[in-house]
């Protein structure tokens, strides 16, 4: 059992650290690192500029790092270029995966990421940098990486092969945010224009500085158009939109704890991609309006698809 005082260099309180070293440990092999290059390096600890990794788990890294940033500054530089894209929240991963790189724990040797790790934020990420014309870069090519029985930092969090409830975000290029109910005629031709309407209340599950998870509060759901989709396949639909479209989700919320939303969108294949949100609240009286005009309200040309 870990106690408060702990009085290790690398503070190895914090659980996750505890967690992957125990898992390093179950999976040492010796001898495998013998092909991977060893270079006269130093430990420094982790400076407040250095926002990737800073308050990572552990406070001291080594350099030169894994991807051969010989200066301090130098890796600030390069590691803030990845900060938006971890505001995307594209894996709940990407930032141990990064920082493994970026700014190596200060064992007595090196502990690269595992290759699994490294495909499993690939395989998030890559889309989302797509998004902005950049492509997966050749410094993170996944095949460098040690295969997982060897020493290698794994994966923590459960991916789409688990069997929890809990599946790994996959954000979208489609930027996500409350809109202003500017009039009630305009709300109602954007519900006219989307597959499916629905007044939902979300519920946030914790406030962690990782990805949030998110419930819908199934007594409030209010399901307004259900087009393609049966209307009692719009509540799980949605719940699946919460589970992996965090970003649009968290900017939604606005950092509160529960809300009660209007939300439209499309639907693609197996899931559905929320185009609109507005916030139900007193002073937006024309999304009030709108909703009670909506029972009667005709869309052009979409009469019979309006249910």
């Amino acid at each position: 059992m870990v106690t408060a005082h702990c009085r290790h260099p690398l503070r190895l309180c914090d659980p996750w650290l505890l967690g992957v070293l125990m898992y390093l440990l179950l999976w040492v092999s010796p001898g495998a690192w013998a092909s991977y290059l060893r270079r006269s390096s130093s430990c420094t600890p982790i400076p407040p500029r250095m926002a990737l990794c800073y308050n990572i788990g552990y406070s001291e890294m080594r350099i030169p790092n894994l991807l051969e940033h010989e200066t301090m500054p130098e890796v600030i530089q390069q590691s803030s270029s990845w900060l938006p894209l971890l505001a995307r929240e594209c894996h709940p991963d990407a930032r141990i995966f990064l920082c493994s790189l970026f700014a190596p724990i200060c064992l007595d040797r090196l502990i690269y990421p595992c290759r699994s790790l490294c495909e499993a934020v690939k395989r998030s990420c890559a889309p989302v940098m797509a998004c902005y014309g950049y492509p997966w870069p050749e410094i993170l090519n996944c095949n460098k990486f040690p295969a997982d029985h060897e020493l290698c930092i794994a994966a923590v969090s459960t991916d789409e092969n688990s069997t929890s409830r809990r599946t790994v975000p996959r954000a979208s290029c489609k930027d996500c945010e409350l809109e202003e109910a500017s009039t009630a005629r305009e709300i109602l031709e954007n519900l006219c224009a989307n597959d499916f309407a629905v007044k939902i209340r979300i519920l946030r599950k914790n406030a962690t500085t990782s990805i949030s998870d998110f419930d819908l509060d199934a007594s409030r759901v209010e399901v307004l158009k259900h087009g393609p989709l049966l209307r009692t396949e719009v509540p799980g639909r949605l719940q699946q939109w919460l589970d992996i479209d965090a970003t649009c989700v968290h900017n939604i919320m606005r950092g509160t704890h529960t809300g009660v939303f209007v939300v439209s969108g499309e639907v693609q294949s197996d899931k559905v991609v929320v185009n609109k949100a507005y916030a139900w609240q007193k002073k937006n009286r024309n999304l009030h309006q709108a909703v009670r005009r909506w029972k009667h309200h005709h869309c052009p040309d979409q009469a019979g698809q309006k249910v």
